[in-house]
């Protein structure tokens, strides 16, 4: 319940009297990311994008196979986890999508160039959501630098991914993250 009222609380500007001037900063960061676009960024990025997904099922995977072989139970613990955190997190940024329906930018904006045309709905962001969800629930179990900065990199670098390759606006993104973080703690109580 904590994870829908603070999303809701970040989707307040598109239905606000900023709406206006939250739009217009999402299509000027977008266009201006565009123009600086290189082949070897944009290969970088798309990896980053396309991979995201494995990553988040290869974390709660390795860490059950690790506690199986290893007979940990802690570890196992720490897999499910990660796994309920991201479940929640899935069905709030789909449940979320489906309410609210911004179109994707480059279908809003045509000045906004997108590297390709993915489907569903732009807000929130599913890719920063499921990064952070990992990257936060991975921390929690792990809390050690060593795990922490390279899961946040991951989380951030996947984000910015979504703004560089024109399929998210930085207003979706930045509600992902939040969705994603508060998925993860939400479900502190299953950590071991």
């Amino acid at each position: 319940m904590v994870v829908l009222q603070l999303t809701c609380l970040a989707a307040v500007p598109f239905h606000s009297a900023a709406q206006s001037t939250i739009q217009d900063f999402d299509d000027k960061v977008l266009i201006d990311l565009s123009h600086h676009r290189t082949a070897q960024k944009t290969a970088f990025f798309m990896f980053l994008s396309k991979y995201n997904s494995a990553v988040n099922l290869a974390v709660p995977a390795g860490l059950f196979a690790g506690g199986v072989i290893g007979g940990d139970k802690d570890m196992r613990q720490n897999a499910l986890y990660v796994t309920s955190s991201s479940a929640v997190n899935f069905l709030f940024t789909m449940a979320l999508k489906k309410i609210f329906k911004r179109q994707r930018p480059f279908l809003a904006n045509v000045k906004i160039q997108a590297v390709y045309q993915p489907g569903q709905y732009s807000f929130p962001s599913g890719h920063s959501s499921s990064s952070f969800t990992t990257a936060t629930a991975l921390s929690q179990a792990y809390p050690k630098w060593y795990v922490i900065a390279p899961a946040y990199l991951w989380a951030g670098t996947v984000s910015y991914s979504r703004l560089y390759l024109g399929v998210h606006y930085p207003t979706d993104v930045a509600t992902g993250a939040l969705l994603g973080t508060t998925s993860a703690m939400s479900m502190r109580f299953i950590k071991p």
